[in-house]
C-alpha cells in the first residue's frame, strides 16, 4: 500500500503503480483521509485514527496484511500503523520520512518540516494561504524541496500543476492543515501522550528507509535517528542528487528497493 505525503494524492506514486504490479504484486495508492477523492471529515486527523484508517483499508481489500510504503507524511503514518496493529503490517518502506518518535522527541531538529508544523498550528490563516493563488504554496514547496535534476523537468512542471489543483478541491487545504496541526497540537493533548507512549515501544516489522541527500525538508540525521526504534532488520538507502520526492525523482531505484525489500525481482510495465 503506497501512502502519499503532505499536498499530494495517489498520483505522486504513478511510477510504482506503473511498474510495481508486473513484479507481481497487488498495489493500491489511497487518497489520505480529507485528500483526493477521500471523505474531507471535520476530525480524525489523529495519528491512532490515521493508522486505523490504513489497516481498515488492508482488511477492506480482504488481506491479512500488507507491506506500507509511504512518503513524508505518509511514511510517518505507516510507521504508526505498523506501531499500533503490527499484525497487519509486514513491512515498512519510509520514502523521505522520520520515524515518528524520533520527530515527537527532537522537533528542533526537524528543520523545515518542523517549522511547517508550527505554521499549520496557527488557526484559520494556512488552509487560506494554501489555496491562495490556486495552490501557489504547494509548487513553492516542491520547488525548494526537490533535487535540480527532476526540478529542471518537464515532470516536475505535469507533477506542480497537478498538485496544485488537487489542493484547490474543496475541503482539501482544510484536510492537509489539520494533518500537520495535530502534529503540533500533540503534546498537550491526551491522545498525543497516549501515542508517545505507545511509540516507546521498539519496532519489529522489518524497515527500509529511502532518503535523498539533498533532501532540505527533512534533515538526513533525523531521518537516520530510525534505527534507535527498530529492533529487527533495519535498513537505510541514500539517494545522490535526490531531493524530498525520491520516488519522482529516481523512480526505477526506488521500485527497484522495494521490490527488494518486499522479496520479488523488479520488472517494468510493458
Amino acid at each position: 500500500m503506497l501512502l502519499h505525503g503532505f499536498a499530494q494524492y495517489w498520483w505522486s506514486w504513478r511510477h510504482q503503480l506503473a511498474d510495481l504490479p508486473a513484479s507481481g504484486f497487488r498495489v493500491l495508492a489511497p487518497d489520505l483521509r480529507g485528500y483526493g477523492d477521500s471523505d474531507k471529515t471535520p476530525r480524525g486527523y489523529d495519528a491512532a485514527t490515521q493508522a486505523a484508517d490504513v489497516a481498515g483499508l488492508i482488511r477492506a481489500c480482504g488481506e491479512r496484511s500488507a507491506i506500507l510504503v509511504g512518503h513524508g507524511y505518509g511514511g510517518l503514518t505507516a510507521f504508526n500503523t505498523a506501531v499500533l496493529h503490527p499484525d497487519q503490517v509486514r513491512g515498512v518502506v519510509a520514502v523521505a520520512a522520520p520515524h515518528p518518535a524520533s520527530l515527537a522527541t527532537h522537533p528542533l531538529r526537524a528543520g523545515r518540516a518542523g517549522r511547517l508544523v508550527t505554521w499549520a498550528s496557527v488557526p484559520v490563516w494556512p488552509r487560506r494561504k494554501l489555496r491562495a493563488g490556486a495552490a501557489l504554496m504547494v509548487e513553492r514547496l516542491m520547488r525548494s524541496c526537490a533535487g535540480p535534476a527532476w526540478k529542471a523537468s518537464a515532470d516536475f512542471r505535469t507533477a506542480a500543476a497537478r498538485m496544485r489543483r488537487a489542493m484547490l478541491v474543496p475541503g482539501v487545504a482544510g484536510a492537509a492543515v489539520e494533518h500537520l496541526a495535530w502534529l503540533g497540537r500533540s503534546p498537550w493533548r491526551a491522545d498525543g501522550r497516549r501515542h508517545r507512549e505507545a511509540l516507546a515501544v521498539p519496532l519489529r516489522t522489518p524497515v527500509l528507509q529511502i532518503a535523498g541527500d539533498g533532501d532540505t525538508f527533512i534533515p538526513p540525521g533525523l531521518v537516520a535517528d530510525a534505527r534507535e526504534h527498530c529492533l529487527d532488520d533495519y535498513r537505510l538507502v541514500t539517494l545522490p542528487a535526490v531531493g524530498h520526492y525520491p520516488a519522482e525523482e529516481q523512480p526505477d531505484v526506488v521500485t527497484r528497493l522495494i521490490a527488494e525489500f518486499a522479496g520479488a525481482p523488479v520488472r517494468r510495465a510493458g
